[in-house]
């Protein structure tokens, strides 16, 4: 394997990584305010919403759960198996990709947009520099040269560069996805 074959796995592995791991956090924190609303569960007081639109934590979990749980796994599956499915097409605006690079490109602007806004209502903390340059991070990483070769229509996913536990292990569509 090449230093760029290696260098292409690391990023793209990198970015799968980022995405469990937000995820992992967001199922834990929007669950957490699901469960209870009020935020005892982490701690976290009610008072942190006295500006903004909310009377508890309710929505904030849902959308938490939702836009930095659930779509994040969903953009790492979809960045690892690239799957061919063809519906995401009609909202990818970046043609000459697969629709992953394009949701992996939202995946990140959602998690600065979601603090940046979290900052207006809520007090400042560490956290909030943490995720925000987990988002610019997430940004960053998606375009990069090694991941936008990686998602260019045509590339079959078995000439990514890949390390083997990382492959499908079966051929790709004329797209770049998986069958």
């Amino acid at each position: 394997m090449n230093s760029q074959s290696k260098s292409h796995s690391i990023t793209v592995g990198a970015l799968i990584l980022l995405l469990v791991l937000l995820a992992l956090g967001a199922f834990f924190g929007g669950g957490a305010f699901l469960l209870a609303p009020d935020g005892h569960l982490i701690q976290m007081p009610i008072s942190h919403l006295t500006n903004s639109p909310f009377h508890d934590f309710l929505i904030p979990g849902a959308l938490l759960f939702a836009f930095l749980g659930v779509y994040p796994t969903a953009v790492a599956y979809s960045l690892w198996r690239r799957p061919a499915w063809r519906w995401p097409d009609h909202i990818n605006p970046f043609r000459q990709f697969h629709w992953c690079w394009a949701a992996t490109l939202a995946a990140g602007v959602i998690v600065i947009a979601w603090i940046s806004t979290e900052m207006v209502w809520v007090p400042f903390g560490l956290v909030h520099l943490l995720y925000l340059g987990w988002g610019a991070l997430l940004v960053t990483l998606t375009l990069h040269p090694e991941v936008r070769r990686y998602c260019a229509r045509g590339v079959p996913a078995m000439q990514t560069g890949l390390p083997v536990g990382l492959q499908r292990g079966q051929p790709a569509d004329s797209e770049g996805g998986t069958r």
